[in-house]
């Protein structure tokens, strides 16, 4: 592990200067030129940028909009995260680490392995791009893509986010159909002994991904048919795991910002996530989160800081489980599942649906690391009729413990958990007033001091095109708005 760092931190301090100047040799002379980067140094440090925005940025925003994490006692870095807001000038920092440094160094990758007819590395690059544009159009709906990653070309036209899916099912397809399995790949983190047996298999876990998506809006049943068919998806969680070190800068990146010795604490458990798992008798709620000082498992509530004079300080309530060593995961099994049996729901067998239900929910509590699933199909039945709901509502628990922006993503899209009448000025004033008991389990509340544009009942839709593309950009639309959908969830 340690010559993937070395070989990472030299093709990072290459590509972390900034979006114009990726690869201007000229900066450091010790630095290797372009030609001289091969794709086992740059591979390393493009999952390096992805990881830690996905695995930072993007899964703290996604717990806070998911209602997975509230804000703790006393900091305000992310406050507005919980009364579901984001600024262009938040958001620059995440588009910048993904749509600059991620996607310029998988771009060298995937040119450099069309010369060498590297047709494995070919294949792992696209699908690390395919799965940052997709991670892009949730975020903002419409980026620049076509016309993106030309140095020579600095006001990009934004293309719309249906175009873009398109576009990245084209590039799989086109790379899918030039491997077998057998194909050797650069060194990388994802699957570091692996041949390109197990990339065919994230790239198409990614495809079904888009594809369900994409089925809110347009018809791809042909297409999802022929992907589930095959039935070659992941057998284990996709994931960054065994590759973190108890190190600044090579520690999972959620646990260096958050939970390492000496940093601010921002945040801890959400009320509406803890009290769902507790009210099923949920026993990922262990693995997922850690008890308070009292030993008892508590929650907060989204938008409050709640005043000096309350009782409920930051000692009270629980935090989500975060260790230095912890996976930052992609895709999971459980999410797989949980896609095969909403596709069986809406096209398929009945019978099959409920068979892929119960595996997503014993996919979720192997990864999780505990047993006793039992419990919670008990509490939320299979239910023909109402699958978006019980779907809905157990992919928000699962991903709210490895992948909140995903869980996000799918709350838009699926409508569950939805809004209930218990509001966040409800249960608390702020002060001392906490009634958690007026909480209903599995659903969704507005926050104290809300997001105006937004009103009661929404949750944030998507990000305002980012500071750092829009100022330079005379090609970037007018904000369509917080409460505007991105394609798939209109």
């Amino acid at each position: 592990m340690k010559k993937i760092l070395l070989i990472c931190s030299v093709a990072l301090g290459l590509t972390v200067s900034s979006c114009d100047s990726y690869l201007d040799i000229n900066q450091d002379p010790n630095s290797p030129s372009e030609g001289n980067l091969t794709p086992s140094m740059m591979l390393p440090a493009a999952e390096m940028h992805l990881s830690t925005s996905y695995g930072l940025t993007l899964r703290l925003v996604g717990g806070f909009y998911s209602q997975h994490f509230a804000h703790n006692f006393g900091v305000s870095n992310w406050l507005d995260a919980t009364r579901f807001m984001m600024s262009p000038t938040r958001s620059s920092g995440t588009y910048t680490q993904l749509a600059g440094r991620c996607l310029n160094n998988l771009e060298i990758i995937r040119n450099k392995c069309v010369s060498t007819e590297d047709w494995g590395t070919y294949l792992a690059a696209t699908t690390l791009r395919a799965f940052t544009y997709q991670v892009l159009v949730d975020c903002y709906g419409e980026v620049p893509y076509t016309e993106a990653l030309d140095p020579s070309n600095t006001t990009p036209k934004y293309d719309e986010g249906s175009a873009i899916y398109s576009g990245i099912l084209t590039e799989l397809d086109e790379a899918l159909g030039k491997v077998s399995g057998s194909e050797t790949v650069a060194t990388n983190f994802l699957f570091p002994s692996a041949n390109a047996s197990k990339w065919i298999q994230f790239a198409n876990a990614l495809k079904l991904r888009i594809l369900m998506r994409m089925s809110n809006v347009g018809d791809v049943q042909t297409q999802l048919a022929s992907l589930i068919a095959d039935n070659n998806f992941p057998t284990t969680d996709v994931c960054f795991a065994n590759c973190w070190a108890n190190e600044a800068g090579k520690a999972n990146p959620l646990y260096w910002e958050e939970y390492s010795p000496g940093q601010q604490q921002n945040v801890i458990m959400n009320l509406a996530w803890y009290k769902t798992m507790e009210a099923a008798e949920d026993a990922r709620l262990a693995a997922f989160s850690n008890m308070n000082n009292s030993g008892a498992y508590t929650g907060g509530v989204s938008g409050t800081n709640f005043s000096l004079s309350s009782t409920y300080k930051a000692a009270y309530f629980s935090r989500p489980v975060c260790t230095y060593d912890s996976p930052v995961y992609l895709i999971s099994v459980a999410e797989v599942k949980f896609f095969l049996a909403e596709y069986e729901a809406r096209y398929g067998s009945a019978s099959q649906a409920e068979t892929y239900y119960k595996e997503a929910i014993e996919a979720s509590f192997a990864s999780a690391g505990v047993t006793g699933a039992e419990s919670v199909l008990e509490a939320y039945p299979w239910d023909a009729d109402n699958y978006q709901k019980v779907i809905g509502i157990q992919k928000w628990v699962a991903l709210g413990g490895i992948n909140n922006f995903e869980a996000w993503c799918e709350l838009r899209r699926l409508g569950y958990p939805a809004f209930g009448s218990v509001t966040g000025d409800d249960i608390t004033d702020e002060e001392d007033e906490f009634n958690v008991d007026l909480y209903v389990p599995g659903t969704l509340y507005t926050p104290v001091k809300c997001n105006t544009s937004l009103g009661a009942n929404k949750v944030l839709q998507r990000f305002p095109y980012a500071e750092s593309s829009a100022n330079r950009n005379q090609n970037t639309p007018a904000y369509p708005g917080d409460a505007t959908p991105v394609f798939w969830a209109k």
